[in-house]
């Protein structure tokens, strides 16, 4: 056991399974103290690395972490203190490693209910290898105004209420912590752990604190149960300890139960009048130490005892987190990110203020869910069944169009399906899929101004812009793209009005006359349909429409469909095992 002083103003410690509020109080602590350097070394998360982002004082740090304990030993060889706040499970091998690594000093094992066996194992290892072990269940300890372990003395209100940021000359030893809390205001503490086999004891930290100059006075709070205080009252009647020890086991109203009485703690459990706290104070008072009467006049022994008043520092202020000062209403912050239509903070997500449950429940699809995402309303069915369809429709037209090719030529390459698939959608634009949004601009403009299909055509025609929806590579006047049928005949049937849509028939009739490949294509239906949706629906003013379209709503309906088929064309790529694509030689006029 150590016989010094285990911790200063430049301890620094290495935190065992990230725990942030632990983590970001001891940095708290550090502040208060006005340390230069943060106590916290580093931090050990088994199958994780990189850094954390934590405060210390108003500076954002970023703290290594690291996978493995060695690889943390080796990284911060200055940190000797190990913080392990792993579970009972796993606390003994972890700590077990900690020991074993030169540049670990003391362990700290927080866990409750670590198996007896294993911390006899860890007791021994470390009494051989002169290391302290604190705990199985402890809340950790501290040196006031130097370094506090994870939760100890509570939040930083508590700290600071008890002047703990400032140093001390008392040395407080408990067998509990959560018992300490009345002493905050006189005494700095540690408290050594509550199973029935700590790590170390009372006397091994009594004795320690005997031979650390600046402590002038010694506090020790027991409990009932066990036989630890008997290692201090056999220290004190040999003459060991030359300083005042103030005393008290807590537990003498365990007389007044009929029945055997555990208090919390593994070993507050008395297994015979020796183990009883009205047992355990009669011998330390008769060897000495200084017990009162009772528990309530133990803070009055601790005064009459102590000579030294501390001189008074005010200690700095801790800036507040920003969330916690939200809550309070002290501050205002500005937010970085708008979002109307998704909300994933309560019991389930919402689209559009619709519960996930409740779009199952009522059988909606994804025609349905679109609405409420591209919308933000609910649109009748009838619509949200033409978006499916034109979904269906959309989603793959063979391998030869230039996205599909793209995909496919990227897919055999050996990329992802992100990348494959982000190579054909990047094809998407004017001449490839990108038509659906102009046709809607521009049918809309010449409906609204009452042009006439031939001055419409002609108008284009000055301007040299091609009318986007009309013309096709294959199909022709006498051979109609079977979609466009299908999206014609289901508008008819369900819409209200189908006016953009006619006024697109007739410009067709018209381009028809000057050459048969300038039929309407399935850009020029979804974009006129979808004008007549909008318009039809009594469900958007005018000044939505516009919006919609100029932000290129429709455009977003191609995309989503000619997604489902290029995935399905990496997928077959990598399913046949494709090679690397080469294209041909003889596919290829080389010229000067």
């Amino acid at each position: 056991m150590a016989t010094g002083q285990l911790f200063s103003r430049t301890t620094q410690a290495l935190f065992y399974n990230y725990k942030q509020l632990p983590i970001q109080r001891m940095l708290d602590f550090d502040f208060l103290c006005g340390r230069e350097t943060p106590s916290v070394a580093g931090i050990i998360n088994p199958g994780a690395e990189g850094f954390q982002k934590l405060f210390f004082g108003q500076e954002e740090i970023a703290i290594p972490v690291h996978s493995t304990v060695e690889a943390a030993c080796a990284a911060h060889p200055t940190a000797d203190v190990f913080i392990n706040f792993a579970s009972y499970r796993s606390a003994a091998a972890s700590s077990n490693i900690a020991l074993k690594q030169p540049t670990i000093r003391v362990v700290a094992i927080i866990a409750e209910g670590v198996p007896e066996s294993d911390t006899k194992e860890l007791i021994a290892y470390a009494r051989s290898n002169n290391k302290v072990v604190i705990g199985p269940a402890t809340v950790g300890g501290i040196q006031a105004g130097a370094f506090k372990i994870g939760d100890t003395a509570g939040t930083i209100d508590n700290i600071i209420q008890s002047k703990l940021y400032r140093p001390g000359s008392v040395g407080f030893v408990s067998k509990s912590g959560g018992m300490s809390n009345e002493l905050y205001n006189t005494i700095a503490r540690i408290a050594i752990g509550g199973d029935v086999f700590p790590g170390s004891t009372l006397s091994d930290h009594v004795l320690r604190f005997n031979n650390i100059p600046q402590v002038k006075m010694i506090v020790v709070l027991g409990e009932l149960g066990g036989r630890d205080e008997y290692s201090l009252v056999e220290a004190l009647k040999a003459g060991k300890i030359s300083k005042p020890v103030c005393a008290w086991v807590s537990g003498t109203c365990a007389r007044l139960f009929k029945s055997e009485v555990q208090f919390g703690h593994a070993g507050a459990k008395s297994g015979g009048e020796m183990e009883s706290a009205q047992a355990k104070n009669q011998a330390l008072q008769d060897a000495g130490a200084i017990v009162p009467t009772s528990y309530e006049a133990f803070e009055v022994s601790i005064k009459e005892t102590f000579e030294n008043p501390i001189k008074e520092i005010s200690p700095p202020q801790i800036p507040e987190d920003l969330n916690t000062a939200i809550k309070s209403g002290k501050v205002r912050a500005p937010t970085h990110i708008i979002s109307t239509i998704s909300d994933d903070r309560g019991e389930e997500p919402c689209y559009a203020g619709v519960p996930m449950s409740s779009i199952v429940e009522k059988g909606m699809g994804i025609g349905d869910v679109i609405s409420l995402l591209w919308f933000k309303r609910s649109l009748p069915r009838y619509c949200t069944q033409f978006i499916e369809i034109c979904v269906m429709l959309c989603a793959d037209h063979g391998p030869c169009v230039s996205g599909a090719h793209n995909t496919i030529v990227t897919a055999r390459a050996g990329k992802d399906l992100v990348s494959s698939l982000v190579s054909g959608l990047l094809t998407i634009g004017p001449r490839f899929g990108g038509a659906v949004d102009d046709a809607a601009r521009y049918f809309k403009d010449a409906y609204d101004r009452k042009l006439s299909p031939y001055e419409f055509v002609e108008s284009m025609k000055k301007k040299g812009i091609r009318v986007p929806g009309i013309g096709h590579r294959i199909k022709r006047g006498d051979n109609r793209d079977k979609r466009v049928e299908l999206l014609q005949l289901f508008a008819r049937t369900n819409f209200p009005s189908t006016k953009y849509m006619e006024y697109a028939v007739e410009v067709e009739t018209y381009t028809l006359s000057k050459a048969n490949n300038l039929v309407m294509n399935v850009d020029g239906a979804i974009g006129t349909l979808f004008l007549d949706l909008l318009a039809g629906s009594g469900m958007f003013t005018k000044q939505e429409i516009d919006e919609i379209v100029g932000i290129g709503y429709l455009n977003g309906l191609f995309v989503l469909a000619r997604s489902i088929g290029l995935i399905g064309h990496t997928f077959d790529q990598k399913r046949l095992k494709q090679p690397l694509y080469r294209h041909p030689w003889e596919d290829v006029l080389y010229t000067k």
